[in-house]
């Protein structure tokens, strides 16, 4: 995991592959906002319906991540998924299907919040992507309840990180080590996101998937507080260099990472 800082503000367009939104399709959705919304602070209000119920989240009233419900019928995994910035939604759902991924949603609008999309890369890991209107993604960064990384957990970086930069015009940056397959992908010099291979750690029921890192005062007060509120420890807090992580799930399943940036 790396440290990243949103320099653009609120209102500014994301350079293309940024990501810019997360978002969460649960099946209990009050349920859910009350969870998040006694974790993080937010608040929540109504937001695009195109996909059903849907609420955006706000921290301070600066809108940083969204939720929706998932039919009944609909057993997909419930997960957080980011969503990465396109100055032309159809466009990049084209390269995608191009390079061996699929596009399950859409490309479709969303009331003034845009155009989005939801597809996979070829190993199956589910994202976003989000040509903004007057809604432009998370308007706040680097303050606890945001969030703070993305990062891929997949078989092996490689093959999967061409995808990515191909698609979205990444430059790669791979760790050199014979027993850690990580890759850092930037724009303009900047760190954005990573890609983790773990190969056969990869949880077997799942397969390969994005997680997203929140920012948080004390991780180790987090994790409690998650317990608490009836969500699970999935890995216990720990030490690294770009902070103290641990990650948990709600109490639907959804897991996440949470980080107490070192000051």
């Amino acid at each position: 995991m790396t440290e990243a800082r949103e320099p653009a503000g609120p209102h500014a367009r994301r350079a293309p592959g940024t990501p810019c939104w997360v978002s969460l399709m649960a099946h209990g959705l009050a349920a859910t906002e009350e969870f998040y919304g006694e974790l993080f602070g937010w608040e929540f209000r109504p937001g695009p319906q195109q996909l059903g119920p849907y609420v955006r989240a706000l921290l301070d009233g600066h809108e940083v991540a969204g939720m929706g419900q998932l039919p009944p019928d609909r057993r997909l995994p419930i997960a957080w998924t980011p969503y990465l910035a396109s100055d032309d939604v159809d466009q990049t759902a084209e390269a995608v299907r191009l390079c061996g991924g699929t596009v399950a949603v859409g490309p479709l609008d969303a009331a003034e919040a845009g155009r989005i999309a939801i597809a996979a890369d070829p190993s199956g890991a589910v994202f976003g992507i989000w040509q903004g209107a007057a809604h432009l993604g998370t308007a706040i960064h680097g303050v606890p309840g945001t969030p703070a990384w993305n990062e891929l957990v997949t078989f092996e970086t490689e093959s999967v990180s061409k995808f990515y930069a191909t698609v979205f015009g990444y430059e790669r940056e791979p760790v050199v080590s014979a027993d850690f397959d990580y890759v850092t992908l930037y724009l303009a010099g900047r760190p954005v996101a990573g890609l983790h291979g773990v190969g056969h750690g990869l949880p077997r029921d799942r397969g390969p998937y994005w997680q997203t890192y929140f920012e948080v005062a004390d991780t180790d007060a987090t994790v409690r507080r998650v317990a608490d509120l009836g969500g699970q420890v999935v890995r216990q807090p720990s030490d690294s260099p770009h902070g103290r992580v641990a990650t948990v799930a709600d109490p639907e399943g959804a897991e996440f990472s949470v980080v107490q940036n070192p000051r």
